[in-house]
């Protein structure tokens, strides 16, 4: 959520607190712009299995020696809560789109539509230029639903109406009536 653009694991020893044991191996990865939080999972997966393996061949070879973390670099990384997931459409295109990537596949961002919940899953930041009330529907095209937010608009790709599965926007599109002017809150 808070668009960073690097991730990476690190092996370590325990020690009773927790995630507070000496360092032993770090390995990082880039994130992609349209990456979302399922991607990097099995990215980080495959990263963190060669990565246990090297840490474990390095220190039957004693080639490895511990580095204390450095408490004061430490970040929270809290519980996500059900006010995370709700769509802020007075933020930035690319807040909105880091909020979405994030929250992808699971448990998903989503803003309603008069009574009902619309989840977002996938979309891409728009033109900067464009006008309309943050959360304001103002382009309905084949393939994308296009929503206008504080700085920006957010296209939305795939997405789920309450109730139903995971579609693509040209498909909920086709079955449901969404206008121009509508307001996603």
């Amino acid at each position: 959520m808070a668009g960073d653009e690097q991730t990476g694991v690190t092996t370590f020893f325990l020690k009773p607190a927790v995630d507070t044991g000496d360092m032993l191996l770090q390995n990082t990865m880039e994130i992609g712009f349209h990456e979302n939080a399922g991607s990097v999972h099995d990215r980080l997966a495959e990263l963190g299995a060669a990565t246990l393996l090297e840490t474990v061949n390095k220190i039957e070879s004693g080639e490895i020696s511990p580095t204390p973390q450095a408490d004061e670099k430490a970040t929270p990384a809290p519980k996500i809560q059900k006010a995370d997931c709700h769509i802020n459409w007075k933020q930035t295109a690319i807040d909105v789109h880091n909020q979405v990537r994030a929250l992808s596949p699971y448990p998903g961002a989503f803003a309603h539509w008069g009574n009902d919940q619309l989840k977002v899953y996938q979309g891409h930041p728009a033109d900067d230029s464009v006008e309309g009330t943050p959360g304001e529907v103002i382009g309905c095209n084949g393939d994308n639903i296009q929503v206008a937010c504080e700085s920006g608009s957010f296209k939305i790709t795939k997405l789920q109406p309450a109730g139903k599965r995971k579609m693509s926007a040209a498909d909920f599109l086709n079955g449901y009536d969404l206008d121009i002017g509508t307001v996603l809150h």
